[in-house]
């Protein structure tokens, strides 16, 4: 197999020698750790179907909003990116190649390299001179079975991966992927937001499909138990979690009459700005109720405004590089869900932010007081060396190393898996390396915290 060019084998350690020697000490403990990856966005179908990748402009450019965003804000035209239409692949190859400057420093920018080194084997620099070849170079590659997606699944030692799948998903390809002999588990993930939200584009469509594929009647103890018979197929299928998406993390516990008033003028389209707010609120709670019951962990996602940009979404639709952070407040908005269901024996509740300042303020002392709440990794656009370290800066002196979920890629970038975990073991072993250079643990403990964070935490949290 082709051998990649030598990357800096210190990338992400402490400038400092001797904080740069324990870290190095603790990421050789680490560094091949098998791959545990609880929650992503990888289509099953990949894996499935185990087909070629397509051409490298389609697998590394179009289909990654970090990259096509960034090019987007330099004066690309996400059209010309083939975002929402055909677009010549050496084309876009060449306006990445042209602009590959605009990711010096970024986090996508290290994922490509990555990639582009350590999976690809790619031993030129990218750059305007270099663009055809090294598109060829990779065209050539992704033709060769070690390329294949299953072949890279073996190579990149992933022990889990999870996928995200709509709760009507027949599941099927998880079937066929379960009996084709991959070793290490592709389990689906219960992501139900656009049957939950009545703000979403298709809400009433959505429901009335799920209430006709369940044979549930049009009320809300139909429709609750719509959702709970789905959870119990992806149950069944492996599915260790439920994913929620909100951009509002905020929870109302309200009586059963309620609850129907709200969910038929929802359904009739004449429920108010707040009620559907109240009803969005109330089927968070409704999906804690369920994880309690059932088993599953569950993931909150919040604080994104999606689709910020109207023209854009107009144009090119959704997840196409303009979801925007906004400031969330999980003590108010969660205490609901709290009071019920906090303490709760087996519940899991994973809380994800892009907001930093919660971590230390709300997200850190939550998990530090509730049995069910844990901390989730550093995600979207804090998925990154910088921030994962002042992420652990902000939760570590309130909740330990114990109270976070473990690591989690959440990508569809198949490709930069590998390279997203190595950056979680490097910036965990350079921040364990700077408590131990400056006396607050002990060396013996940072060991065991550097072999917890590299999998066991992720596999405690996910129930795996």
């Amino acid at each position: 197999m082709h051998q990649p060019r030598r990357r800096d084998p210190d990338r992400l350690l402490p400038s400092d020698p001797r904080t740069r020697d324990i870290a190095r000490d603790l990421y050789r403990r680490v560094a091949g750790a098998p791959i545990v990856s609880p929650h992503g966005h990888v289509p099953v179908e990949w894996l499935a179907d185990d087909r070629p990748f397509g051409d490298p402009a389609e697998l590394l450019v179009t289909h990654d909003h970090y990259v096509t965003r960034l090019l987007h804000a330099g004066g690309v035209d996400l059209g010309d990116l083939g975002v929402g239409r055909r677009a010549d692949p050496r084309a876009v190859w060449r306006v990445l190649a042209e602009n590959w400057h605009l990711f010096s420093g970024t986090a996508s920018g290290y994922w490509l390299e990555e990639e582009l080194t350590s999976v690809l084997g790619i031993e030129e620099e990218l750059s305007p001179s270099t663009a055809d070849l090294i598109y060829d170079e990779i065209a050539a590659r992704l033709a060769e079975p070690e390329y294949r997606p299953r072949a890279l699944f073996q190579r990149f030692g992933i022990e889990v991966l999870a996928t995200t799948d709509d709760p009507l998903d027949d599941l099927a390809a998880h079937g066929r992927l379960r009996d084709s002999g991959l070793t290490g588990r592709v389990v689906p993930t219960f992501r139900p937001d656009r049957y939950l939200d009545p703000d979403a584009p298709g809400y009433r469509g959505d429901v009335e499909r799920l209430l006709g594929v369940t044979g549930q009647p049009a009320t809300f103890a139909g429709y609750r138990a719509a959702l709970e018979e789905r959870r119990r197929h992806f149950i069944d299928h492996g599915a260790v979690s439920a994913d929620h998406g909100v951009e509002d993390p905020v929870t109302f516990d309200l009586p059963p009459a309620d609850a129907q008033r709200l969910f038929a003028a929802a359904l009739a389209g004449r429920a108010t700005a707040d009620e559907r707010r109240i009803l969005r609120g109330h089927m968070l709670l409704q999906m804690a109720r369920m994880s309690v019951d059932d088993g599953l962990v569950m993931t909150v996602h919040a604080g994104v405004l999606r689709n910020h940009s109207t023209p854009t979404f107009e144009r090119f639709g959704p997840d196409t590089g303009h979801d925007i952070p906004v400031t969330t407040d999980f003590v108010h908005g969660l205490r609901p869900l709290l009071e019920r269901f906090g303490n709760a024996d087996g519940f899991h509740l994973v809380l994800f932010a892009v907001d930093e300042t919660v971590y230390s303020r709300e997200i850190a002392p939550l998990a530090g007081f509730y049995r069910s709440v844990y901390i989730g990794a550093p995600w979207w656009f804090l998925d990154a060396p910088d921030a994962i370290g002042r992420f652990r800066s902000a939760v570590t002196e309130t909740a330990g190393f114990f109270r976070g979920s473990g690591f989690v890629d959440d990508t569809r970038a198949f490709l930069s898996i590998p390279a997203r975990h190595d950056t979680a073991r490097r910036a965990d072993a350079s921040f364990l390396a700077r408590y131990v250079a400056e006396g607050r643990i002990a060396l013996a403990m940072a060991e065991r915290i550097a072999d917890e964070l590299a999998g066991a935490q992720a596999r405690r949290v996910f129930k795996l």
